[in-house]
């Protein structure tokens, strides 16, 4: 017979004894009442039954106790196992008077329920700790890869292993500088970021745009947008998060157009340089005897249109080789002053011919700087030519230089022409962007401050803007002092540093191992 079974019929049992004794206590409790103290009948009933009432009110406390006994004690097996009671105690199932083989085997299969919800809980726990595991992790069609605080990939997704043409067992417990073979378009990497992530936050996130990966094994080289999230003292030893957004297509279209441009723009420079060369032998032969106003200006516009088709060249042909990491920048010591002058001077035609008075205000205590100055001279044309382009009516270009309160020096050219929109100016920098409002009057490629940007970034300098519309814009660059590049930069000391348009020291991989 079954526990269940038992039970019920100790308690069937054990009411009918109950009732049965209750009743014959009534009975016999109202016959006293009627023979000894000789009560009339109707008074010895109402005695009866008031007697009866408390009788049977005491009874079914009694029994009601002994028969809750075992629901009782599960109540409190169970308020024992519960996480939201604090100090229930297990009940004493030997102490039990009824039912105590039920309860017995109850508490049994709730202490083994319990035991196997404890169990999967710390399995789940686990499973989200174990990315492995993790359904959206492994299923997300972008690629995801997670590193411990040594640079470890604890996790890389089936979509990050087919994106790096690796399987993931080839990646897990590999570092991932050696597995992820990453050039950024500047010397604001990953490796830095986390560097100083890991020193200065609890938390940092952080994205780069154009960044190429470069693959062994004939497996195609891919362009993406890379975001980071770090989280110091990660539970799980997840320290750091990056996922990868393929843009290979978009990116490797803009350089094969550069390209493309590149091949057929280096064709321009022969014949660019005879023209020039002609240029240069009517003016020394026939310059002096040209008399005529008219002609003068014909001349005048001949060479500054030369030297604008000559700068277009090459700007073209320096985004090239910035986009192959081929343009190598020779750092040395100048006289800044000297070398500003010189570059303004190369402008101040263009600058006449269009009307525009360029005044400078170029102190000549300024500390010498690093540069290499026939990349430092395209850095100052592009932006000079750009305020001559979009001066408007406006007759006047200011270009200042000065000392930084950090030790940096700076360069300021100002126009107070068409100024530009705010919603543009994030997308100033970017290869190939132009106005679209303008782009049909105003001609350029939208490559000049590109290749200023690249150029600037490499000096370890920065390239800015401030801009108003209808009002003109400031654009500015810092250069480092000489004195400020490091020993090592130095090259044990060479007075010539070597780097590429990327920032990197030449023969220093773009990535760190």
């Amino acid at each position: 017979m079954d526990h269940l079974s038992k039970l019920r019929r100790r308690a069937r049992l054990y009411l009918f004894g109950i009732l049965i004794a209750e009743n014959l206590l009534a009975v016999g409790l109202g016959w006293s009442l009627y023979t000894f103290v000789h009560l009339n009948g109707l008074i010895s009933v109402a005695v009866s039954l008031l007697l009866g009432m408390v009788l049977t009110f005491i009874v079914a406390d009694q029994a009601s106790r002994y028969l809750m006994e075992p629901l009782t004690a599960l109540w409190q097996a169970i308020l024992h196992l519960s996480p939201t009671e604090q100090g229930v105690a297990a009940p004493k199932i030997e102490n039990l008077r009824f039912g105590r083989e039920l309860v017995a085997n109850l508490s049994s299969q709730i202490y083994q329920l319990a035991s196997v919800a404890d169990r999967a809980a710390a399995d789940a726990n686990k499973e989200v700790g174990d990315m492995g595991h993790n359904f959206i992790a492994q299923n997300l069609p972008l690629p995801l890869v997670l590193l411990d605080d040594t640079e470890t990939i604890k996790f890389a997704n089936k979509a990050a292993a087919d994106y790096i043409g690796l399987t993931p067992a080839d990646l897990i417990g590999k570092n991932v500088y050696m597995v992820l073979d990453m050039s950024f378009p500047s010397a604001d990497t990953f490796d830095s970021w986390l560097k100083t992530a890991k020193t200065a936050s609890v938390t940092a996130t952080k994205s780069w745009e154009r960044v190429r990966l470069n693959v062994r094994d004939n497996h195609p080289a891919r362009l993406f947008d890379l975001a980071a999230y770090y989280n110091h003292g990660n539970p799980d030893g997840n320290a750091t998060m990056l996922v990868l957004f393929d843009h290979t297509k978009q990116y490797s279209q803009d350089e094969q157009a550069v390209s493309f441009i590149a091949l057929s723009v280096h064709e321009l420079r022969t014949p660019l340089t005879l023209l020039r060369g002609y240029i240069e032998v009517f003016e020394d032969e026939f310059g002096k005897s040209i008399t005529d106003p008219e002609l003068q200006s014909f001349m005048l516009k001949m060479r500054a249109m030369a030297e604008q088709l000559t700068d277009f060249v090459n700007n073209i042909l320096n985004v090239a080789r910035i986009d192959d990491d081929q343009l190598e920048l020779q750092l040395q010591s100048g006289d800044w002053a000297t070398i500003l002058k010189s570059s303004i001077d190369l402008m101040s035609l263009r600058a006449k011919v269009r009307g525009i008075d360029l005044q400078c205000k170029i102190p000549d205590d300024l500390p010498p700087v690093g540069v290499d100055q026939l990349s430092i001279n395209e850095v100052v044309s592009n932006i000079i030519d750009n305020a001559i382009k979009y001066s408007g009516k406006s007759k006047v270009i200011n270009i200042d230089a000065h000392l930084t309160q950090d030790g940096m020096i700076e360069t300021t050219v100002q126009d107070y022409g068409l100024g530009i929109p705010t919603s543009i100016l994030p997308n100033l920098f970017t290869k190939f962007y132009r106005d679209h409002r303008n782009r049909a009057q105003i001609g350029g490629t939208g490559l000049g401050l590109y290749l200023s940007k690249a150029i600037i970034d490499a000096h370890g300098g920065h390239l800015w803007v401030r801009s108003k519309e209808n009002e003109g814009s400031t654009f500015g660059f810092t250069l480092m002092p000489y004195a400020q590049l490091t020993e090592t930069m130095k090259q044990g000391g060479n007075q010539e540093i070597t780097r590429s348009a990327h920032g990197w020291i030449k023969n220093h991989s773009l990535y760190r191992r």
